[in-house]
């Protein structure tokens, strides 16, 4: 403990030398580091993150909702509309139409609309994020501190998941944390041109998902600035003295907010979120998209029609969306909490992060819709208060924290020596029918990752330490990230069949969908790329109308909905099916059917 605070004075007596040559630099002491040392670093850490993101990008076929992002630009490009989305001729406005554009855009880096271009926006937005958070860290703390969060941010399980998967989620992360990049560097002018910027960036990023990107960062803004010297003066300040002086209070606090530049980047603002809109509703004559922007971000907060998860979601679902780095998540919060508590530097810094953390986790818990990755722009904030704990001179000043940290790492350690059990056969160690599980891919890849993970959990238990932790988790997270999206998830493409169903459905129809319908199931519908949309159908009198008209040769319908059909058929082709899987799985797949009985 000794020690420790000898550790301490000493980084205050440096802070504070640094400080009286520089008075920027108690609040930005990163400003006097080594700049090329930390442009060297940061480039290091992007390079390896480009490599996660992007490595084998197109490798697998589309996945759940990716297929909306995909199917919408496709129709797109061949309905020559770019401010209608649609899927299969059907208006589709659940999104703004800025992430489908960023599809489209991409598609001539990738020889054309393929799984590469879907996911490419995200792939970008992904490593623009790990460099924005670097810039941010390193103004608020330093350029360790920085490259740490950028590491933590880049091989967090969902972080590299939802970068290398077609939605809008990274791209509205990234996007408030640019805007957050941009308040920092200008927090003490108040208002300026910068103010304008704030709105455009805000602007852009919402119309990528929805409003989220004017509400986070505007909540994480204001509430930052009124909380900035803590929590009691904030409260003396607004509980005390004439009702004028508490309001002349809170805008000088949120001089971002109060001026003039306010007023003309909300109109600038309100012009590049608002003209899409406007040209989409001028030319279809409907009002489609504001009306779902209402009833996805201001309905769906309060008074939610799907997505309902419970109060406690966040609380849990964090821990997987963050891991491994989530395991050390409770440590860096005491910790952070802590120092708070007892004063120490940098304060304001710490105040941010954890603001940051908190104003997102609450917002999201208040909502009325919860779902599991819609927490997903709460993962800077965490990699941050995580970054923070274990780049701060000495060690942990809570027990509380160091005990936590210690479990936390051991969680992690236990977990990457167990995993040597996925090298046994399923066939060794399953019950039927799961015995029937192929083998893990990718074998020597695993072993040599397995084997470094290894040594450096014994580097670190040698001597445990803060540093070593980081240095550690870091390489495990790393390799790890990179076995599951790199070789597992690929080798794992030959046990999906919704992509070569859709191609074998175009081979065996002679690659016309004239005469094919879909009945209750949109299918491989992107892979059969029709010129026009494919008749759909959910009512089984309304199919039948359709054959009585002889319009219907070929049918796409799930094997759970073909007893409801009573017309003849024959089940000419179905998506592939494997033993381990449960009934309702099979039941569940695809099966091209002719109408008519056998010939």
């Amino acid at each position: 403990m000794a020690e420790y605070r000898a550790r301490q004075l000493q980084f205050a007596a440096m802070v504070s030398a640094s400080a009286s040559r520089n008075p920027a630099a108690l609040q930005h002491p990163a400003r006097n580091g080594n700049d090329s040392r930390f442009r060297l670093r940061a480039g290091c850490v992007l390079i390896l993150a480009a490599i996660l993101f992007f490595a084998r990008l197109g490798a697998r076929a589309l996945w759940s909702s990716e297929f909306r992002w995909a199917e919408i630009a496709r129709e797109m490009l061949v309905t020559h509309n770019y401010f209608w989305p649609t899927i299969n001729g059907r208006v589709y406005y659940d999104k703004p139409l800025g992430s489908y554009w960023l599809v489209i855009f991409s598609t001539p880096f990738t020889g054309g609309l393929n799984e590469a271009a879907t996911r490419l926006p995200c792939a970008i937005a992904g490593l623009l994020a790990v460099a924005i958070l670097m810039l941010l860290v390193r103004r608020l703390y330093d350029a360790r501190t920085a490259i740490l969060g950028g590491v933590i941010l880049a091989t967090s399980f969902s972080f590299v998941f939802f970068s290398r998967h077609a939605s809008a989620d990274v791209e509205t992360l990234t996007g408030e944390l640019a805007a957050l990049l941009l308040f920092n560097h200008n927090e003490e002018r108040g208002g300026g041109l910068w103010v304008v910027g704030l709105w455009l960036i805000m602007a852009a990023t919402s119309l990528t998902k929805g409003l989220l990107g004017f509400a986070l960062p505007l909540l994480v803004i204001g509430v930052y600035s009124c909380l900035r010297d803590g929590v009691v003066p904030f409260f003396s300040a607004i509980s005390r003295g004439p009702l004028v002086d508490r309001i002349r209070w809170l805008v000088e606090r949120n001089r971002w907010f109060f001026n003039w530049y306010t007023v003309v980047g909300i109109a600038f603002g309100a012009l590049v979120y608002g003209l899409p809109f406007q040209i989409s509703s001028r030319l279809m004559d409907s009002e489609k998209g504001l009306e779902m922007v209402y009833r996805e971000n201001v309905v769906r907060f309060f008074h939610p029609f799907d997505h309902r998860g419970p109060m406690y979601l966040y609380v849990y679902v964090i821990f997987a969306l963050m891991a491994p780095w989530s395991a050390l998540l409770p440590a860096a919060l005491v910790e952070t909490h802590s120092l708070r508590h007892a004063g120490a530097e940098p304060a304001r810094a710490d105040r941010f992060a954890l603001v940051y953390f908190w104003a997102t986790f609450i917002f999201f818990t208040v909502s009325g819709s919860r779902r599991s990755y819609y927490i997903l722009p709460i993962l800077p904030a965490a990699a941050i208060l995580v970054a923070r704990t274990l780049a701060y001179p000495g060690e942990l000043r809570s027990m509380i924290a160091r005990r936590l940290l210690t479990i936390g790492y051991a969680i992690v350690a236990l977990a990457a020596l167990a995993s040597i059990v996925l090298l046994i056969p399923a066939w060794a160690i399953l019950p039927s029918p799961y015995d029937a599980l192929p083998d893990l891919p990718a074998k020597p890849a695993f072993i040599v990752f397995w084997v470094v993970s290894i040594a450096a959990v014994v580097y670190t238990i040698r001597k445990f330490s803060p540093d070593r932790v980081a240095l550690s988790l870091g390489a495990i997270a790393y390799l790890a990230m990179v076995y599951i999206y790199i070789f597992a998830m690929p080798a794992a493409e030959a046990y999906r069949g919704e992509k070569p169903f859709g191609y074998a459905v175009l081979n065996k129809i002679g690659g016309s969908t004239d005469r094919l319908v879909l009945f209750k199931t949109e299918g491989p519908l992107f892979y059969l790329n029709p010129p026009k949309p494919i008749p759909e159908f959910e009512k089984k009198q309304d199919l039948q109308d359709a054959i009585v008209k002889g319009s219907v040769r070929w049918m796409i319908v799930r094997r759970r909905d073909m007893p409801k059909l009573d017309i003849p058929t024959t089940v000419e082709l179905g998506e592939a099916s494997y033993p381990w899987e449960t009934d309702y799985n099979y039941r569940n797949k695809v099966v091209l059917v002719r109408v008519g009985s056998a010939p």
